[in-house]
């Protein structure tokens, strides 16, 4: 080879490097559990992608929305569609999905009771104080036939919309991740999985209800919405629709947590 070709070699091959280098880090917010565990999956098959994840615990549904929309973290992942709708309309976020993840079906946990039917007159159950998660809380209740709601009632019941309850249940409402916490004190609880798995539930065999796992409840992974176009997203994407999440999500949490692809 000539001099002048081994020298174009040389130019061509030092080109390359700082594309072959370069790597982006992308901080995504989660809340304990198997969010977290399961991007914990997705990290190595995403940085072959050039994303270099950097997990952010959150202990609340609150502060990760505040935190994506002012620029903390690059996305987050541990709400459902309704929840993120009612946050943009109260707080003006400019953030949206980008793509489903996985469900978690809410159950109905309870240390007194080992049944809905044995429930007192009078009981005391536990619900959610955000509307998304209160709402859906209610909604279930009303499935399992326990109470019944107002009309065209939405996502977002609250108890005041409570139309009909035989057994005169009494609703405590509280941060969502203290449900495990307040389980001893209340006849029952409805408890989202990942703060049941948390608070060390069985959220398969735990429930003495549990959710219909088809519904509007699938989480979802949100960015900024100026940023939803980025390639970053899509190489996010494309890790965590991965045949080797998909199997690791089965195998760890042998069916409290579903895949939506």
């Amino acid at each position: 080879m000539s001099l002048k070709k081994l020298g174009l070699a040389a130019l061509l091959s030092l080109a390359v490097l700082p594309a072959a280098a370069q790597t982006q880090t992308v901080r995504i917010g989660v809340t304990p559990g198997p969010h977290a565990q399961i991007l914990e999956a997705v990290k190595p098959i995403a940085a072959k992608k050039g994303l270099d994840i950097k997990i952010i615990e959150f202990s609340d549904y609150v502060v990760p929305n505040a935190a994506l929309a002012a620029g903390d973290i690059e996305a987050n992942s541990f709400q459902n569609q309704p929840y993120l709708d009612n946050q943009v309309a109260d707080r003006g976020f400019k953030i949206e999905s980008v793509g489903p993840t996985v469900n978690f079906p809410i159950g109905i946990y309870s240390k007194k009771h080992k049944s809905l039917d044995t429930l007192p007159n009078g009981a005391t159950i536990s619900i959610p104080n955000d509307p998304t998660n209160g709402g859906r809380a209610l909604l279930l209740l009303q499935d399992k036939g326990l109470i019944k709601l107002k009309d065209n009632v939405g996502f977002k019941p609250a108890p005041i919309d409570v139309t009909d309850n035989p057994k005169k249940i009494k609703f405590v409402e509280i941060e969502a991740a203290q449900g495990p916490r307040v389980l001893e004190d209340v006849d029952a609880g409805i408890i989202n999985t990942n703060y049941a798995t948390a608070g060390g539930l069985d959220p398969v065999k735990g429930p003495i209800a549990r959710e219909n796992p088809k519904g509007p409840y699938v989480n979802l992974i949100a960015v900024r919405s100026e940023d939803k176009d980025k390639p970053w997203v899509k190489a996010l994407l494309d890790s965590y629709y991965s045949p080797e999440v998909k199997a690791f999500v089965e195998k760890e949490f042998k069916g409290s947590v579903l895949t939506s692809w």
